[in-house]
């Protein structure tokens, strides 16, 4: 029995060890495997989502398998109206929103839909550097960061008649979808109904809506030629989407694998801004192959928006207060 006993003893030990090192191996790979959820709001097909993809799959080559991002598309995982409270209690980590639907959070949202205040991108993109401290500053408030922004194309008129004047809309249904764009509707002598892009094409149809204010992209995305004719270029602003991250939960990263994802967000904003003024040209291009019938806007209806574009950046000036007084002065000094 002794002699049984210390045969068996050195096997037991060495189970033991075996044991104790695939314990300490798996552990170790939990640890080197942290995966993070990013829903999307829009599906597939649009440039939003492609950018936003690309920015997950540059991260995780480069993560030294520390870090991989899963990307959970068209609201599949998460709304859209969600999604901002969802990285801010760290039910996901990051995540990706259209920026003027969090108007009713800080006045510095809603500035992101300011109509008829910067009409092209390069107006764009200086509105965007001298109000990105207060986006920062209305974010970090939430422990939020933000990674990057993506631009839309500039916002169009879609209808079902020709529009040579806000008469030609009074008393319509328009969509909206930021609370901006509401008032943008009220101003315009239209009735503002909130529709989600993914019911756009029922509500013409079944005439929830009668007209929109949105991009040639979503329109193309949309396939709005089987329901809408008439497109009209009014350029009224060009938002962005962002992409932000919990703070708490980025700052547990090590410096290098921060630094990976922050490289990888210079990148798709670089990125995104530069399919944003490709595609304007294209996707307005393809609606008029399409069959829409597509025009620039009248003298007159120019002047009356510019009118409700002043309003609004009074209104707005007036809630923003001192803050948005030196946004908008930042901007005019470029």
């Amino acid at each position: 029995m002794k002699l049984l006993s210390t045969l068996l003893k050195p096997k037991s030990a060495l189970c033991a060890s075996i044991v104790a090192a695939a314990t300490l191996t798996s552990t170790a790979n939990l640890q080197a495997e942290t995966r993070w959820d990013m829903p999307l709001p829009y599906g597939d097909g649009t440039h939003q989502t492609q950018v936003a993809r690309s920015f997950a799959e540059e991260i995780n080559a480069n993560a030294k398998g520390k870090l991989n991002i899963k990307v959970h598309s068209g609201g599949s995982l998460i709304k859209h109206p969600e999604i901002h409270r969802a990285v801010k209690s760290r039910q996901v980590q990051l995540g990706e929103v259209f920026i003027g639907r969090l108007g009713n959070n800080a006045p510095v949202f809603k500035l992101d839909n300011l109509p008829f205040l910067a009409t092209d991108f390069d107006s764009a993109e200086k509105l965007y550097k001298a109000s990105k401290p207060a986006l920062e500053k209305a974010l970090a408030k939430d422990s939020l960061k933000l990674l990057y922004t993506s631009p839309w194309p500039a916002q169009d008129l879609y209808s079902n008649k020709t529009v040579d004047s806000l008469a030609d809309l009074k008393g319509l249904k328009m969509r909206s979808y930021s609370p901006t764009t509401s008032r943008l509707a009220d101003l315009m002598g239209t009735t503002p109904v909130n529709i989600p892009f993914s019911d756009v094409a029922q509500a013409f149809t079944t005439n929830a809506i009668d007209a929109m204010i949105t991009s040639p992209s979503t329109g193309v995305n949309g396939q709005s030629w089987d329901y809408i004719s008439h497109f009209t270029t009014v350029h009224a602003w060009i938002p962005k989407n962002m992409v932000f991250v919990n703070n708490k939960v980025f700052k547990r990263l090590d410096k290098d694998l921060q630094q990976v994802i922050l490289t990888a967000a210079a990148n798709a904003e670089k990125k995104g801004w530069a399919l944003g003024r490709k595609l304007a040209v294209e996707h307005t291009d393809m609606l008029k192959e399409k069959g829409m019938k597509v025009a620039e806007p009248t003298e007159k209806l120019q002047s009356e928006l510019r009118t409700i574009g002043d309003t609004m950046l009074t209104e707005w000036l007036d809630e923003a207060g001192n803050d948005g007084k030196k946004i908008i002065e930042a901007y005019n000094a470029q």
